[in-house]
């Protein structure tokens, strides 16, 4: 195939929309199922390098879920506790690994993950499938699908889910160019490999960052270099936690992303994993009452005349001390930033959400300032040299 017609453009009004070829090859994937948009196939590219640069790096079966050319989250397969599956809701499900990276990288947000585009590193197998199938997603990219996998997607969106399908032996030009009001633009790719090389550079005063951090950062870089910036990452225990993409100041992302990381912590809190909700509840709409009920606006969902139709009893406030406290034990995260701070204040907003290791360019004239904010909170920070800026 040398040439898609898509639906539409990045609107429906912009109807005149296909992918093709420069060169006049075939195109570089397969549609399986449905009928993909402009958008989906940029989520669907940007999300395919993303995960098999993290396979590459860590050797682990990989996912992402992409909304709007940006990651809401992405993971490797790690080991999920009994508390994850419960909030993620895929205890009833039968996980294999590459199912359980999906699982976390839509856990990590959601909210933001509703209704994505998810890339898968290896071969879809049954179990990922049927993940995907009970999730609202507008259809997934991955090396190929198994026979069981492809009937099971089939099946979804009344049959016009999109499942497309990449070249495994694609190598793309190492020239890359794009319009832009009719300019065109012309750039090498991105081809800069993200190992534990770059967290060599140590100026803090702690310098220990551990094997399982190192991967955590490695994670945080590879998920910056594919996410629209300016953009800032939390990533612990092989997933994303959360990811601020796409604001003019750092800090900025750091707080959006910051305050990602703090729901998904409050999400695991006692008083959250035991809401009563109504049976007839969806995951959806659970997901939404939680977001809100975290937050200062629980009133919201407590409301007489509202929390009925959510809970079989009223839940008990969660308390804005209790969240500072619960907050407070959060440990052990790693943070990316695709270019360097130029501030100290995105490290105090970082050590609030557990931030035990960073990974930045470096470079500012205010480097000195930033080590010194690190050196307070016994945070180890390696200074890579290299900016990670996408769009």
């Amino acid at each position: 195939m040398k040439e898609l017609q898509l639906k539409y453009g990045c609107n429906p009004n912009q109807s005149s929309a296909r992918v093709y070829m420069k060169d006049g090859s075939d195109l570089p994937f397969t549609v399986l199922n449905g009928r993909p948009g402009y958008i989906n196939l940029l989520d669907a590219f940007n999300s395919y390098q993303l995960v098999k640069e993290l396979k590459e790096a860590t050797g682990l079966p990989a996912a992402a879920s992409f909304k709007h050319v940006s990651p809401a989250g992405a993971a490797v397969a790690t080991e999920m506790s009994d508390t994850l599956k419960k909030i993620y809701w895929v205890d009833d499900l039968k996980l294999s690994p590459l199912a359980s990276a999906y699982a976390c990288a839509r856990g990590a947000d959601r909210m933001s993950s509703y209704g994505d585009f998810v890339a898968l590193s290896d071969v879809c197998d049954a179990e990922t499938a049927t993940l995907l199938k009970r999730e609202v997603s507008d259809g997934v990219i991955a090396l190929g699908y198994s026979d069981e996998a492809l009937a099971i997607l089939k099946t979804k969106k009344k049959g016009n889910y999109c499942v497309l399908q990449i070249n495994p032996d694609y190598k793309p030009r190492l020239i890359e160019s794009k319009e832009v009001y009719g300019v065109t633009f012309e750039q090498e790719r991105n081809e800069a490999k993200i190992t534990t090389d770059l967290f060599k550079n140590i100026p803090t005063k702690n310098k220990d960052i551990p094997a399982d951090a190192q991967r955590d950062l490695m994670i945080a870089l590879i998920t910056l270099k594919y996410t629209q910036s300016n953009s800032v990452c939390y990533v612990k225990d092989g997933m994303t936690i959360g990811v601020g993409a796409g604001q003019q100041s750092r800090v900025h992302c750091t707080r959006l992303a910051g305050n990602k990381a703090d729901i998904w912590w409050l999400r695991q809190n006692p008083k959250v994993l035991n809401l009563p909700f109504r049976d007839d509840v969806r995951r959806p709409n659970r997901d939404n009452a939680i977001d809100v009920y975290i937050s200062d606006d629980y009133e919201d969902v407590l409301a007489d005349g509202i929390w009925q139709d959510l809970f079989t009893e009223k839940p008990e406030p969660l308390t804005r001390e209790e969240k500072k406290a619960w907050i407070a034990q959060l440990h052990g995260v790693a943070l990316g930033s695709d270019a360097f701070f130029p501030f100290g204040d995105n490290i105090e907003r970082a050590h609030r959400s557990g931030v035990d290791y960073i990974a930045q360019a470096g470079g500012s004239i205010r480097d000195d300032n930033v080590i010194e904010t690190c050196d307070k909170y016994n945070i180890a920070m390696a200074m890579t040299g290299l900016r990670l800026f996408h769009h």
